[in-house]
C-alpha cells in the first residue's frame, strides 16, 4: 500500500503556508521538503509525523505527541525514529501545522 494522490495533495495542501514544498515517495510512504530539508513524512495509513531534533522534541513531547517506532524482527525493543505525530488539533488546521512544521526546521 502506497500513498495517494489525493494524500499527497492533502499533506501539500496542509504546509502550502511554508512555502515552496517538494516531496518523494519512499518506502510506500511519502517525505515532504522544504528547501531539500526533510520535516515530515505521510504514511500510507495517513499518519503525519514531524522530524523532532533537539530542544523541539521537548515541545512535541509537552504537546502529547508521540514517537514513531516500529519492532524489527528479531530484537526486544522497538526501534525509535525521530519522527513524532503532529498535535491533533493541527492536523486540519494549515496555520497550526506550518507553525509546527516551522519549529520543526528550525531545529534541523
Amino acid at each position: 500500500m502506497s500513498v495517494s494522490a489525493e494524500q499527497i495533495e492533502a499533506a501539500r495542501d496542509l504546509f502550502s503556508g511554508l512555502g515552496d514544498i517538494t516531496t518523494r515517495k519512499m518506502m510506500g510512504g511519502l517525505c515532504l521538503y522544504h528547501e531539500d530539508t526533510i520535516f515530515a513524512i505521510l504514511m500510507a495509513d495517513g499518519g503525519l509525523f514531524l522530524k523532532g531534533q533537539g530542544a523541539f522534541v521537548a515541545e512535541l513531547e509537552a504537546a502529547g505527541c508521540t514517537q514513531w517506532s516500529y519492532q524489527r524482527k528479531g530484537r526486544d525493543k522497538p526501534t525509535r525514529m525521530a519522527y513524532w505525530t503532529l498535535p491533533e488539533a493541527a492536523v486540519d488546521d494549515p496555520d497550526l501545522a506550518c507553525d509546527w512544521a516551522g519549529r520543526a526546521l528550525a531545529h534541523l
